[in-house]
């Protein structure tokens, strides 16, 4: 079987080398030495070359057969087989993995011959936050839900924690807009014994042109997108063309939805918020209401970038709930789940007194 695959060890002892977002180096926990991206790159060069030429071959015979062995286990259409450098153990991955870990020896392995091609990303936003980072987020998370069944954060536990750069696409345009209004304008007087209103209307056109640079999209099936575009925003100054020296010690996919799917997300939304702020311009009326609107953004450039993002997964009650990290700033999201007795508590605590006033005002009314 041919090696696809490239284990990051430690120059110095041969252990597993971990990049580390506080400091940005990789980090060996075995005798402690760390290296920057650079060193790694230069030392890991040749092998990542080999590896990548490997991958791009079509699976050998021997591979094709011994996924077909392990054809019963869910999913397994689609398995690709590569053999772990450290230990030989077969590692099988699905046609998306481009980064993992040996189950057998935890070595970081990284597949350079997924990153080829249109596959190669343009950056990668290292992360910053480690796991221990995402551990206290979720449970302060918790924190002020005041519906939140106590069992929940006193008994369940995080089944699993993964980081994982997530594929994104990055998406840069313009965005023309062309609305018109039906606008109003009232304004109220007395005259003598009368109540005078009188309305002015308008018709309102505002135009103009908006740059949008770096709106992202998840390049991923995997992940749920309200969940992707909810630990939003990240910071792209931190940007570092790509490298698979960043890598090693988490999860890597690469992107299963193409470019041109993804775009059409980034588009209603540079388009959404567009037409907000055009419409925003239009002040000093009573009433502003929309009739007719051209907003477009043709052909927006896409870059592809490996953005950094935390997993977590719960069970509680046989039900299983995720959250999402982002692994550079640290906004957290998911679901949680509710208690009715705490709901009906509150609900009755709020309409109680509501009804006491209402009953009030029917009674002084008589």
């Amino acid at each position: 079987m041919p090696v696809q695959i490239t284990n990051y060890q430690c120059p110095a002892c041969t252990g597993p080398l971990h990049f580390v977002g506080k400091s940005g180096r990789l980090e060996c926990e075995y005798c402690g030495s760390s290296f920057s991206v650079k060193e790694i790159e230069a030392l890991y060069k040749d092998k990542e070359a080999a590896a990548a030429a490997a991958g791009v071959q079509a699976q050998s015979a021997e591979a094709a057969q011994a996924a077909e062995e392990y054809s019963f286990q869910q999913g397994a259409d689609g398995l690709k087989v590569y053999s772990c450098p450290s230990c030989g153990a077969e590692l099988f991955c699905d046609e998306t993995t481009a980064a993992t870990s040996c189950p057998y020896c935890g070595n970081p392995t990284v597949v350079p011959g997924q990153f080829h091609g249109q596959q190669k990303p343009d950056y990668v936003l290292p992360f910053k936050l480690d796991k221990n980072a995402a551990v206290a987020a979720l449970k302060n998370f918790y924190k002020g839900k005041k519906l939140l069944p106590r069992a929940f954060s006193d008994q369940n536990h995080i089944e699993e924690i993964k980081g994982v750069y997530v594929p994104f696409w990055l998406f840069d345009g313009r965005v023309s807009a062309d609305i018109r209004y039906a606008a109003t304008r009232v304004r109220s007087y007395t005259s003598g014994k009368y109540r005078i209103t009188e309305t002015d209307h308008f018709d309102v056109r505002r135009a103009g042109t908006l740059d949008f640079r770096r709106i992202p999209a998840d390049g991923s099936t995997k992940m749920p997108d309200a969940m992707m575009d909810s630990i939003e925003p990240f910071d792209y100054d931190e940007l570092k063309s790509f490298s698979t020296a960043y890598l090693p010690g988490f999860l890597a996919d690469i992107y299963d939805v193409p470019a041109e799917d993804a775009s059409e997300r980034a588009v209603r939304r540079a388009c959404a918020t567009s037409a907000a702020k055009i419409g925003g311009t239009a002040v000093g009326y009573s009433t502003c209401t929309p009739v007719s609107q051209q907003v477009d953004m043709p052909r927006p450039r896409a870059k592809y970038a490996l953005l950094p993002v935390w997993m977590l997964s719960t069970r509680w009650n046989g039900k299983n709930y995720l959250f999402a990290m982002n692994g550079q700033t640290g906004k957290l999201i998911g679901d949680l789940p509710v208690s009715m007795g705490k709901f009906w508590a509150w609900f009755f605590g709020i309409a109680a007194p509501l009804a006491g006033i209402l009953a009030a005002i029917l009674f002084g009314a008589m």
